[in-house]
């Protein structure tokens, strides 16, 4: 059965990374996926869309249809999909010599999880990279900030992380466009 990492590999994963593929990004500035990726943006992290359904650069990044056709080396390899379509982004991961796959919170696939793993990712699943982030490495955006609660391990509690996603995502549906840095 998958485990994810423990909170000190989470930390160090987030900490010696630098550029991070994120599948499934949305041009949409109300969507979790823009929201989160604006944020690793703002983090010091270069992002590179990767959804063949945009047309133009989103947050500033051109985007691709692949991890594969991305010409710099991925760290971590961010999943905005729903479970059953990951299969073919832990190949393209694999592919592209990523070292990490991270599907997001609510996104969980044994296979995909599996096929990772084989293939020498480290492997992140049902997690927030956005809350992880603020737990192990401790920078939020400036533009938006949440209160951690650690568990015994150092690692936020399931219910707690779940909360603190929600929250961040119904936060960013409300908020006007401006105020996510979208004209």
């Amino acid at each position: 059965m998958f485990r994810n990492p423990n909170g000190d590999e989470i930390k160090r994963l987030l900490e010696g990374s630098r550029n991070i593929a994120v599948v499934g990004l949305s041009d949409n500035p109300y969507r979790t996926s823009y929201a989160i990726a604006r944020f690793l943006q703002d983090a010091g992290y270069k992002i590179f869309p990767v959804n063949p359904n945009l047309k133009g650069p989103v947050l500033g990044e051109e985007p691709y249809a692949t991890v594969e056709e991305i010409p710099e080396r991925v760290d971590i390899v961010d999943v905005f999909r729903r479970s059953e379509l990951t299969p073919p982004v832990a190949l393209d991961a694999a592919a592209a010599g990523a070292r990490a796959l991270w599907l997001q919170l609510g996104v969980y696939n044994e296979e995909t999880a599996r096929y990772a793993d084989e293939h020498g990712l480290t492997v992140v699943m049902d997690r927030c990279i956005k809350v992880d982030h603020a737990a192990f490495v401790g920078r939020w955006s400036p533009s938006f900030s949440l209160t951690r609660h650690p568990g015994k391990d150092g690692s936020l509690a399931s219910n707690e992380r779940n909360v603190e996603c929600r929250a961040y995502d119904q936060w960013s549906r409300r908020m006007p466009r401006r105020a996510l840095g979208s004209t």
